[in-house]
């Protein structure tokens, strides 16, 4: 089983970033998936954390995740005061909207050394304003994982966002999502050479 931890602030997306993820595996993509949020009465801009499994059988764990395979995180600002990175899986990818490496290579909070191509950084923030024009960037980040990680085709990720975003909407989501996934692949396929 695969599991993906989304950290983000309440109205950045998050949920929907791992509700679309889990759709594109689900019904585009081959997978067995689940997604879920967890969050209580938090206020817009408070963390925010959603899950999304993703398994070749049926899923009957309906835990919260406590070591994703990989970590999401949609705002870096986040990284001051939520250890995003607790319970990590060895060999676990952590992919950050950044415009710079805001991380210590060598350690995290819990003074775990981690690999420095586990940490992928993609300025979904820059991006999402060019396409959309404004600075949301879930849907960057879904294609981003989409690409970065090879579990999805990039046709699953926009079919998916078309059938969870208004129309209106969904094609310029799609076509940042298409934009993150090309990027994050190109990563991917540098980095295996």
């Amino acid at each position: 089983m695969l599991q993906i931890r989304w950290h983000g602030r309440g109205g950045q997306g998050a949920v929907t970033a791992a509700r679309i993820f889990g759709l594109a595996a689900a019904v585009y993509g081959g997978w067995y998936a689940q997604s879920f949020p967890s969050f209580g009465t938090e206020r817009r801009g408070a963390p925010v954390t959603a899950f999304t499994r993703l398994d070749d059988r049926p899923i009957r764990d309906r835990s919260q995740i406590a070591n994703p395979n990989y970590i999401v995180v949609l705002d870096a600002t986040l990284l001051e005061n939520t250890d995003v990175f607790a319970g990590l899986a060895p060999g676990g990818i952590v992919l950050i909207n950044s415009n710079r490496k805001v991380i210590n290579d060598r350690e995290n909070r819990d003074n775990c050394v981690l690999s420095r191509s586990g940490f992928h950084y993609l300025d979904a923030t820059h991006l999402a304003r060019e396409v959309l024009g404004v600075p949301i960037v879930n849907t960057a980040m879904v294609g981003a994982l989409a690409g970065l990680s090879g579990l999805l085709p990039v046709e699953a990720v926009t079919r998916a966002i078309a059938g969870v975003l208004p129309e209106r909407l969904a094609a310029r989501n799609s076509d940042v999502a298409r934009q993150a996934f090309d990027l994050m692949a190109g990563l991917a396929t540098i980095e295996a050479e």
